[in-house]
């Protein structure tokens, strides 16, 4: 599957001891009409439980200069809030990650068993952009930036 690009999300929600977040390669736009998202996480995830309780979300969709952010929230153990600048949604009280490209405000609607993991059903409660900058990428392992047409 490494040989799909894919863009690089931050996925944010609260938990009674503060905010909870995780990178996601595997979101997507599910409907427009009405406006579903969804994506994958994994049953040993330590986010999973968060999500389920707080049951709202931010997708945070990051630029290429938010690597070290991508890479922060990706492991387990340690803080990832350290250093990260954040404001709570005003949708539904989710971290929205400064710098972001933009983010996705939603309610969980469903989850789908799927293997090792589960996929999330989020109906979509906002939406916003935020600066202008290319996409983070991921591809073969890599992180990747957009080529330059002329």
């Amino acid at each position: 599957m490494g040989a799909f690009a894919s863009g690089i999300t931050v996925i944010t929600t609260q938990s009674a001891e503060g905010p909870v977040g995780f990178t996601c390669q595997s979101f997507t736009s599910v409907s427009i009409d009405p406006p579903l998202i969804s994506f994958s996480i994994a049953r040993t995830s330590r986010s999973l439980t968060a999500v389920r309780a707080h049951g709202s979300l931010v997708v945070n969709v990051l630029g290429a200069q938010q690597r070290d952010l991508s890479g922060q929230f990706a492991r387990s153990g340690t803080d990832k809030w350290a250093g990260v600048e954040w404001a709570p949604s005003e949708i539904n009280g989710a971290p929205v990650l400064a710098g972001a490209l933009g983010w996705v405000a939603g309610a969980v609607e469903q989850e789908i068993e799927a293997g090792d993991h589960l996929i999330f059903l989020v109906a979509v409660s906002g939406i916003s952009t935020g600066v202008e900058s290319d996409p983070l990428l991921f591809y073969r392992g890599a992180y990747h930036e957009l080529a330059r047409q002329a």
